[in-house]
């Protein structure tokens, strides 16, 4: 399968196929997946598909029957009575088994739950129809059970969270005492699986905490897994075997390669990971072979399992085991059922262990197991299609995977960098100068762009913090008390570059214990409004003809000092506007973003620009700024989008008068602290705290501001855009707006659709953050014909969501902002309650703070207030739809366009969907939140706002104004030949 397309195609078809439930569906999503096949099975499939649309129900079971008959060849049986089938002919075969449940991502407690009595149910089931069974060797059985039960950790606790290793293990070790216990007394072995990075640690921990405890302190027969691909592979083996010693007693260790290295690279790929698998496959070979020496030279406490298709990872373990003296009857193979079958009877006839990894589930649960399978047996790297497809020589099969890493990083035993310390070194390594590396003008662009070349192809963001590891949990529970410890801190209003205090101070409080005062801020009025105008107008004269360059610096020691900082803004977050720990770093890490990705803008922007090439003349566009700029910015994400307004606004060459939002003062004021630390001159950038209605509303009519940057609320921005029109005695401009508001948004669940998926990430759209972002999933739009699929697994997912105080890492939904919010949220529930039906209702909140349980409707109708209202908190309504011209219907009538979501594994639906769905932000398969700078520049329009994209390659044209000089260079009929493409900019004098 050498055509890539079309491989992805067919596993693509293979994955949605289970899904499919009338023949016709079947037969139309087979022409969608190969209808632009261009390979020489084209003529051969649009043959087959004319011929099945004939007669589609008996091509659908065929087509079905075909991938279940694929199937079989990797899955041992549907259930248990099925496996059985199975195991007793491989015993015949003197191979062993471990038998894996396969199911659906687990998504709700009641998922898990069910998960944990089908482990149970396993067990006995296996031991009882195996009782009579001896060991294939005879020789050290004590090591071996004939039972053997893989179990999923994930599947057992629906709200695992990386951040918070400690509630997982509490919810996990109740659910597995009871399975080990069992075990136990049947003699029977559990092996712990080992799947995504984000899990790893909490799994180890896990593994140790158990077999630590009395009771299962002295039972040997437990396993778990070491994935070789993974670079701390080594470190993790070293530990789990040290404590082994400690405990006394042997246990079992299973070494894979891994079996998720695409969804590892892409996923800490796009969060600015270090990325923690090998990046060849020949590393992963060789770093196996380094964790086999490990494993053989501690036999006399672990017991060895090498879970490896590869002849060569095979021949080094029998050859070191050979060489260490080791009786081949005291470590076995493991090798998938299914799978390389000639290489399982050689290990059988040489005298070795062999047992086979057998899942059991149907073919929907076991589809994501299937297609890992495919891939695996299709992949050009693979050692299987290597031998038995193309037919290698065993020479070359058997070399040293040393000699075939290319590059020059063989591999090593590092491990990955601290990722607090490190990983974000590229963007924030600092110059002598106090300025950053990448700042500099060395005649090459900035941060890898030249300025011919497009921004999209060469910004690479900020990074995300991996709360996996203990190093940045430890950091953020330390911010935490040191915040804490300084609550009540005042801060005073900046004007001009000084500090300035008032008769009044506003109280911040904190939304989960409304109690305690975060901070106090000096409250400014009309007096400090007009301040902050004229030190802003005096500072525009120089500040307006500044080099760019310099501007662009100012941004980047910004977004150094955010990246320092960020831990203890972050816990700022936590307390002042009720942030879970991931909510408030990615909030950081936005900011971070506004700054470097606005520099980079500025930089392909600063210099004027040839218009055309014309002989004899020369006429160059460049921008110059607006003027003094007013930024009134929201609480819901206080530090990423008041900076981004401000840094857009500075970088062009305005001077800013920022007014914070009043929940998030303190943000606000802290903000303020870092631009003084890098340096922004007196009277560039003031920072006003105060009502809106007062200080807000003055400054906003006043004549010599020039433009107003806004997000917030529909009613204040339409008020804003109203008065901003008017043109006031004394104004020299007329005023600029960026208008960004809220949303009603929408997403539609496909009758095909993937519900591991779509219930996962429609949660998260819809309760992340308590709901209180623009972009939350507002309504869901079902349709009618998995409506009942869908909502019996997304209220058992709402029912198992965490809600809390915000300062514990696994919360997932906090408090609402404040008492106002609170009571209108409420008010908001009241009436929906006489509209439509209360499906869902958390029950299990905190007595004190402003927390609104997580709430779902159903019933709901396009016309209610329930599906036309911005709530802006944990609410989520759901309608359902006839089809998808309803669905697509319902979901653009409203007054908004922000953000809007997709799930299917339709082609031609997800075509139609990208051309249809009015929202600014248009997200498939996907969650309908946490836009990107830069890779998804966010706005919307209608009444979402004026089309603006913040974080976009045009945002940065709002805050200027373009110019044109053209001057005629003939003279005497003589022009030079040539005329540069950009020039120096407009300075006088020259700088």
């Amino acid at each position: 399968m050498r055509d890539e397309h079309f491989k992805v195609q067919m596993f693509r078809f293979v994955d949605v196929l289970a899904s499919l439930r009338r023949g016709s569906d079947i037969v139309q999503h087979l022409d969608e997946y190969f209808a632009d096949m261009r390979n020489g099975f084209a003529p051969l499939i649009r043959t087959g598909v004319s011929l099945a649309r004939i007669v589609p129900i008996i091509s659908g079971k065929f087509l079905r029957w075909n991938v279940s008959g694929m199937a079989r060849q990797f899955i041992a049986g549907r259930n248990p009575d099925d496996v059985m089938k199975t195991l007793r002919k491989k015993r015949r075969q003197r191979i062993a088994f471990t038998v894996d449940l396969l199911g659906e991502a687990v998504v709700s407690e009641e998922e898990a739950n069910e998960y944990a009595e089908r482990c149970q149910e396993l067990l006995e089931h296996l031991s009882r129809e195996t009782r009579s069974w001896t060991d294939p060797l005879g020789e050290n059985s004590d090591l071996f059970p004939v039972v053997n039960v893989s179990v999923k950790i994930s599947a057992l606790y629906s709200q695992m969270n990386p951040a918070d290793p400690a509630d997982a293990i509490a919810h996990l070790a109740p659910k597995l005492r009871p399975i080990l216990r069992r075990a136990k007394e049947l003699g029977a072995f559990i092996n712990f699986d080992m799947e995504s990075y984000a899990h790893k640690n909490a799994t180890l921990e896990l593994f140790r905490t158990l077999f630590t405890e009395p009771e299962f302190r002295d039972w040997p027969h437990a396993g778990i897994v070491i994935q070789a691909y993974l670079r701390d592979a080594e470190n993790d083996l070293h530990d789990l075997i040290a404590w082994g010693r400690e405990r006394g007693t042997r246990f079992t260790v299973r070494l894979v390669k891994g079996a998720y290295w695409d969804y590892e690279k892409i996923k800490s790929t796009q969060n600015g990971w270090v990325i923690p698998v090998w990046l060849q496959k020949p590393e992963s070979d060789a770093n196996f072979e380094r964790l086999s020496r490990i494993l053989l030279e501690n036999e006399s406490i672990v017991t060895s399992a090498f879970g490896s298709h590869n002849v060569r990872s095979i021949a080094y373990a029998q050859a070191l085991a050979e060489e260490l003296g080791i009786d081949r009857s005291r470590f076995e193979f493991q090798l998938l059922y299914g799978m390389a079958g000639p290489i399982k009877r050689a290990l059988v006839e040489m005298g070795y262990r062999v047992r086979e990894y057998s899942p059991v589930g149907e073919l929907l649960p076991g589809m994501s197991y299937l297609v890992r399978r495919l891939l695996e047996n299709t992949s050009n790297e693979g050692f299987l299609r290597a031998k038995f497809s193309e037919h290698v020589s065993a020479a070359q099969l058997l070399r040293d995977p040393r000699d075939l890493v290319n590059g020059e990083n063989p591999p090593s035993t590092a491990v990955i960098p601290s990722e607090v310390e490190r990983s974000r070194e590229r963007y924030f390594k600092a110059s002598t100068t106090g300025s950053l590396d990448f700042a500099r003008d060395d005649g090459a662009g900035r941060n890898g762009a030249t300025r011919e070349a497009q921004p999209g192809d060469t910004y690479k963001n900020a990074s995300l913090t991996n709360f996996v590891h203990l190093e940045s949990q430890e950091k953020m529970r330390t911010a935490l008390r040191e915040v804490r410890a300084r609550f009540g801190q005042k801060h005073p209003l900046v004007i001009d570059g000084k500090e300035v205090w008032t008769d009044k101070l506003l109280p911040s409080l904190n939304p989960s214990l409304p109690d305690q005062i975060v901070g106090l801020v000096a409250e400014a009025g009309i007096l400090e409004a007009e301040s902050a105008v004229k030190a802003a107008r005096r500072a525009f004269q120089i500040w307006g003809r500044t080099p760019f360059e310099e501007r662009c610096q100012l941004l980047e020691r910004v977004a150094a000092i955010l990246d320092r900082r960020r831990f203890e803004l972050s816990a700022v977050e936590v307390f002042e506007v009720g942030k879970a720990w991931a909510e408030a770093d990615g909030d950081i890490r936005e900011a971070m973003d506004f700054c470097l990705f606005y520099a980079h803008q500025m930089r392909l922007r600063g210099n004027p620009r040839l218009t055309q090439h014309v002989p004899g003349e020369e006429s160059y566009q460049q921008y110059w700024p607006r003027g003094v700029a007013l930024v009134i910015a929201p609480w819901n994400f206080p530090v990423a989008i008041l900076c981004g307004m401000v840094t857009a606004a500075l970088v062009t060459g305005n001077t800013v008068i920022m007014k914070p939002a009043e929940p998030s003062a303190i943000l606000g004021a802290l903000l303020m602290e870092i631009f003084e630390e890098a340096g922004v001159p007196a009277g560039v950038l003031n920072c006003l705290h105060g009502r809106g209605s007062i200080i807000g509303a003055y400054l906003v009519d006043h004549p010599d501001v020039e433009m107003i940057a806004f997000t917030g609320s529909r009613e204040v921005g339409l008020r804003i855009w109203e008065s901003a029109g008017k043109t006031r005695p004394g104004q020299r401009e007329l005023k600029r707006v960026v208008c960004e508001m809220g949303g009603k948004n929408a997403v539609i669940v496909d009758s095909d659709a993937d519900l591991d998926e779509t219930i996962v990430d429609t949660i998260y759209s819809a309760f992340g953050y308590q709901g209180q972002k623009c972009s939350a999933c507002s309504r869901l739009i079902v349709l009618e014909e998995n409506y009942d699929r869908v909502m019996q697994r997304l209220l058992a997912a709402a029912a198992s969501l965490r809600v809390g105080n915000p300062e514990e890492p696994g919360i997932t939904v906090g408090p609402v902002i404040d008492e106002t919010a609170y009571r209108r949220i409420q008010e908001i529930i009241e009436r929906g309650k006489t509209e439509a039906t209360l499906a869902f209702q958390a029950t299990k909140i905190p007595e004190k703070g402003y927390f609104i349980p997580p709430t779902i409707f159903t019933g709901v109708k396009p016309e209610m207030t329930l599906s036309q209202c911005e709530i802006f908190g944990p609410v989520l309504s759901v309608l359902k739809a006839r089809d998808l011209d309803d669905a697509i219907r319902i979901a653009n009538d409203t007054d908004y366009a922000l953000t809007a979501g997709f799930f299917s594994r339709s082609p031609a639906n997800i075509e139609r969907i990208k051309a249809e769905l009015v929202a600014g932000n248009v997200y498939i398969n996907r969650s309908c939140t946490g836009a990107v700078v830069g890779r998804h520049p966010f706005g919307g329009f209608k009444m979402s706002g004026g089309g603006t994209k913040a974080g976009g390659g045009d945002y940065l044209l709002n805050f200027l104004v373009p110019r044109v000089v053209t001057e005629n260079i003939m003279r005497h009929g003589f022009a030079p030949e040539a005329t540069p493409e950009y020039r120096a900019e407009f300075l006088w004098p020259p700088q």
